[in-house]
């Protein structure tokens, strides 16, 4: 593993470096990514933001956003960046299959892979790690790894407050998990006091659906919603026509599976969407009920104890129907 103080005289003189992060970005993947891209640039470096796919509509006012590129729309020029790189930024992700067909250009590469990150059983990958389950955000690592690790505090500017905020407020569920400490609220005092004008950004990221969005939302609130009473949780199921019918795209099924995580009484809630080639899991839970761990041992995935994600190869009643099935096991965890 590269020491911190060899992180510093790589950085010291320009070099050409990427940035990725994990396929279907969220706030905080696209909020470390293009905060830690406005801190590099001022240092002189060449630097690019890669996301294997698109991201949804309600980042692209980021900061930078326009320097992004998408590897699934630019392929050729996405693997020359990444094979010439010197550096590589690997952000809120810890396993190389989390950015797809990139991965592998990513570990065939000749460049030192440094990983920041907040997720369980990390890849070794990595040449460099500053990493933290702990943490709420990866964008709280950035923050972290520019002002205390590099101590580069004095170069915090606008553009980067302004991303970091994004991806603490975002993965934080606007502040309200466990994770977001008083340390996180200090950092996130320093980000505004840097120019992060945190009411515009709460705006910006959740006052801003399309029409379509917003009749979906009231589709399945109304028609999907299933509640499960025996198991205090409650599943929202959407089928591949639905999607199309609504004219869904990337962002504007964010965010839907906490509104059955709001009903009272409800300990685990549960999005369950068909997909083109399979069916995408989202959970959510409240207190130190394990949706991570139904993940990982069903659904080959994974993610954090009250936010986690997965897929099945099943159809989507089966994987509903296996889903149901699952929750005996947790029956006295979840009635508790």
């Amino acid at each position: 593993m590269l020491s911190i103080t060899e992180i510093k005289e790589l950085l010291a003189t320009p070099q050409k470096i990427v940035i990725t992060t994990h396929h279907k970005p969220d706030g905080d993947a696209m909020g470390s990514s293009l905060g830690l891209y406005a801190y590099l640039i001022q240092l002189g470096h060449h630097v690019t933001v890669i996301t294997p796919t698109d991201y949804p509509y309600f980042l692209h006012w980021l900061p930078n956003n326009s320097d992004v590129i998408i590897y699934t729309e630019k392929t050729a020029e996405a693997a020359e960046l990444v094979a010439n790189a010197a550096l590589i930024f690997c952000l809120d992700f810890n396993t190389l299959s989390r950015i797809n067909e990139l991965g592998e250009l990513v570990r065939a590469s000749g460049a030192y892979k440094l990983m920041i990150d907040h997720h369980l059983e990390p890849e070794d990958f990595d040449d460099y790690r500053h990493w933290s389950i702990n943490a709420c955000a990866a964008a709280q690592l950035v923050y972290e790894f520019i002002v205390n690790e590099l101590n580069d505090g004095e170069l915090m500017n606008k553009d980067i407050a302004t991303c970091l905020y994004t991806g603490i407020m975002t993965d934080s569920g606007s502040f309200r998990f466990p994770s977001a400490t008083s340390a996180v609220y200090r950092i996130a005092a320093n980000l505004i006091d840097a120019g992060a004008e945190h009411w515009k950004i709460h705006q910006l990221v959740y006052d801003n659906a399309t029409e379509n969005r917003l009749r979906f939302l009231g589709h399945c609130i109304s028609n999907k919603l299933e509640i499960l009473r025996e198991y205090n949780t409650a599943i929202i199921t959407v089928t591949r026509q639905e999607l199309n019918d609504y004219k869904i795209i990337t962002g504007d099924t964010e965010g839907i599976v906490n509104y059955a995580l709001s009903i009272n009484g409800i300990r685990l809630a549960a999005f369950i969407i068909e997909r083109t080639d399979k069916v995408k899991l989202s959970l959510r839970s409240t207190g130190d009920f394990p949706a991570n761990e139904i993940c990982k041992k069903y659904f080959n995935g994974g993610g954090h104890r009250n936010a986690a994600g997965g897929a099945s190869v099943k159809d989507l009643s089966s994987t509903v129907q296996e889903f149901k099935e699952i929750l005996k096991e947790y029956k006295t965890q979840l009635l508790q």
